[in-house]
């Protein structure tokens, strides 16, 4: 039988929602941070990212659960969950590194390297960080799947690229950069690794189906014999013994 009719198991046919919990739990996360920051009026944004202060290392780690406003968190939380579900599904045994590296390294190269004045918040570096992984591990694979996914991020979120430019004075573009560049690393260094998923597999004829029956057979003094040809000659002798039927010899 094809690997084709071979029903699917219970966990295959679960992993697309499966792939969607861990992102759906960070971004009720950080809603639920920025929902009590604003009801309770906590300042939650002392504990953001400082360049080059003692205070801002606290932020490497907090600033990407913390948001300004409901337009920056709902664009944040969204994309979460998108680029998220996209990495726990196609490539589940990195998806953690990526997010983790993502986070603690982009933050530490934008403590080192970002501006100073208001402290520098927010999960973009993050989803800059996968979505720069996303994009990478599907060209360099060269997987029909992969590169398709790559189109797909480059189709929603193609205009992140200018987030890595000093545009707008109030965006944190060194975040943008910082994250970009790891997910970029990342996806060279674990290019070997493979994914969860490849490229599907035509549905042909089983295996037994396909092959032609053989055209020649032996006969018992073990001389190939052609099929085609002793089936024609039956033919010819079933008519020549049907009655009323003239056969005509020749002589040597």
């Amino acid at each position: 039988m094809s690997d084709d009719l071979i029903p699917e198991s219970p966990v295959k046919r679960n992993r697309m929602a499966t792939a969607l919990v861990l992102p759906a739990l960070a971004a009720l996360l950080i809603w639920c941070i920025w929902l009590l920051d604003q009801g309770l009026d906590l300042q939650l944004r002392q504990f953001g990212l400082y360049p080059r202060e003692l205070k801002g290392l606290i932020g490497i780690a907090a600033a990407p659960l913390l948001h300004g406003d409901w337009e920056h968190i709902f664009n944040n939380s969204t994309a979460v969950v998108m680029l998220g579900w996209c990495l726990m599904y196609f490539y589940p045994r990195m998806a953690g590194r990526v997010v983790l590296l993502t986070w603690l390294i982009g933050g530490l190269g934008v403590w080192l390297i970002g501006r100073g004045g208001p402290p520098h918040v927010g999960a973009s570096g993050v989803i800059y960080g996968m979505a720069a992984f996303l994009f990478t591990s599907g060209m360099l694979r060269g997987q029909r799947t992969l590169m398709a996914l790559s189109l797909l991020v480059v189709f929603l979120y193609g205009s992140l690229v200018w987030g890595i430019f000093p545009i707008l004075e109030d965006m944190s573009w060194e975040g943008h950069l910082c994250g970009a560049f790891i997910g970029l690393a990342l996806a060279f260094l674990h290019r070997r690794v493979p994914p969860a998923v490849s490229d599907p597999r035509p549905a042909f004829l089983d295996e037994e189906d396909e092959e032609p029956p053989a055209p020649y057979l032996e006969d018992d003094a073990g001389d190939v014999v052609d099929e085609h040809e002793l089936a024609w000659k039956r033919k010819l002798a079933e008519r020549a013994e049907r009655p009323g039927n003239v056969s005509t010899t020749w002589d040597e």
